[in-house]
Order: C-alpha cells, then sequence, then structure tokens
C-alpha cells in the first residue's frame, strides 16, 4: 500500500495557526475574529465559510476561517502580518493533491488538523448524499424483490402509495383508462409497448355455464423501476 496520502482541499486556517503567523496572542485572534465576523452580514456568512470549536466548559478554543475570511481578519492588522497569511495560504494551496507523508502530518499539528477537517466533511457530504438517495434505493430494494407483474392494488403497496392516489395519478399521467360505461382499468398501448404494463385478459366459467370475461391492468418490474424514479418516496 502507498505510504503516502493526499489532501484533497484546503478549506480552513485556524486561529491558532493565525496567532502563530502573525506573533498575537491567540485570545486576541479569537476576540477579532469574533468583532469580525459579528460586523459581516449573516446573510452572507455560512459553516462553510467558518467553524467555531468549543471546548468541554462551551469556550470557545479556536475558529477556523476560511481564505476569504482570513484575509478579512488580516484587513486590521500590520502589512508583514497580512503577507504572511498570504504566503501561508499559498503555501496550503500548492499542498492540494500532494502526495503528504503521514508522519509529516502527525509532526505538523496544522497540516494534520486540515487533513482531519477535509476528511470529515468529505464524511459528511457523502452521507447527506446518501440520505438524500435513500428513497430511490429503499424503492429499488422494494423493485428487485418482486416476482413477476403486479396488479395495480400491490404494485401501489410495492411503491408504498395509497392504491386510490395510484389509481388516480396513473390515469392523470397517461398510464391507465376505464373505456366508457366499464369499471376496469386498461392500460394505455404506449405503456404496453414499452414494456411498463400489460393487460391480461381471462375467461372465467360462471355456474350458470356463461364466460365471464375478466380484465386486469399489471404492472410489470420495468415499469415499477419507471413508477420508482417518477413518485420516489412520495405520496402522490
Amino acid at each position: 500500500m502507498n505510504a503516502l496520502t493526499k489532501l484533497q482541499q484546503v478549506k480552513f486556517m485556524s486561529s491558532r495557526e493565525i496567532s502563530e503567523l502573525t506573533g498575537k496572542r491567540h485570545d486576541n485572534v479569537v476576540r477579532d475574529t469574533r468583532q469580525m465576523l459579528g460586523s459581516l452580514d449573516d446573510s452572507i456568512l455560512s459553516h462553510e465559510e467558518y467553524q467555531e470549536l468549543k471546548d468541554n466548559r462551551g469556550y470557545t478554543s479556536e475558529f477556523l476561517l476560511n481564505k476569504n475570511l482570513s484575509i478579512t481578519l488580516m484587513t486590521g492588522y500590520d502589512v508583514n502580518a497580512r503577507h504572511k497569511i498570504n504566503v501561508r495560504w499559498q503555501e496550503l494551496e500548492a499542498q492540494i493533491n500532494k502526495p503528504i507523508d503521514p508522519m509529516q502530518l502527525l509532526a505538523n499539528p496544522n497540516l494534520l488538523r486540515n487533513a482531519l477537517l477535509t476528511y470529515s466533511e468529505k464524511v459528511i457530504e457523502l452521507e447527506q448524499k446518501v440520505e438524500v438517495m435513500q428513497p430511490t434505493i429503499d424503492a429499488f430494494d422494494r423493485i428487485a424483490t418482486a416476482d413477476g407483474s403486479l396488479c395495480l392494488t400491490d404494485a401501489a403497496k410495492t411503491l408504498q402509495q395509497e392504491p386510490h392516489k395510484f389509481n388516480k395519478w396513473l390515469n392523470l399521467n397517461d398510464w391507465i383508462y376505464k373505456r366508457t360505461g366499464s369499471k376496469h382499468w386498461v392500460a394505455y398501448q404506449e405503456k404496453i409497448k414499452s414494456g411498463y404494463l400489460e393487460h391480461k385478459v381471462k375467461d372465467i366459467p360462471m355456474p350458470d355455464g356463461s364466460i365471464k370475461i375478466s380484465e386486469q391492468v399489471r404492472v410489470t418490474p420495468k415499469g415499477l423501476t419507471k413508477l420508482s424514479k417518477l413518485l420516489g418516496n412520495n405520496n402522490v
């Protein structure tokens, strides 16, 4: 296994590193940061731009600022401090996708902090994507367990829809219709050709010797897949 790792992106600089680079006491940097954030319009700020980390007692242990906020903070500092921060950001940005020895990370608290933040953010981002995709994943799991075509009621249950509303949606969206004077649903030919629906006709012998014709629309696995994409996990 390659002993090197990569920093995919550098989003933040810590107030502790700013303190080290500028020679200012960290509590003063925290104070200046809080004053800056209080002066900025709340509508343009988000946790993608800064984070406030607190200790077990609830006190601020440090701020993490993105490049724009770091440079904004430096406008109140002397030119040497501003220059050091600009140079440091250039160094951080140059490390993007650059192989870093894990031992170097362990020896450099600032590099390690940035690496951990980067990977933590990626984990959170992936978790959020999975949460958004979960309804679709669940729908396809339900479809995968379906065997053959299903009647409209069973198809609605498989897709976690109310049968009456499900049928109404199919009717309004040109999947099924009723012939004049008939109580039975009929599949649109276009949906049959697409492989989404089947229209079954069955002869049923009656006790008096007559034959009753039974019609039934059935949804195929392909149709279930299509409907799961159209409906998601929401009631129609």
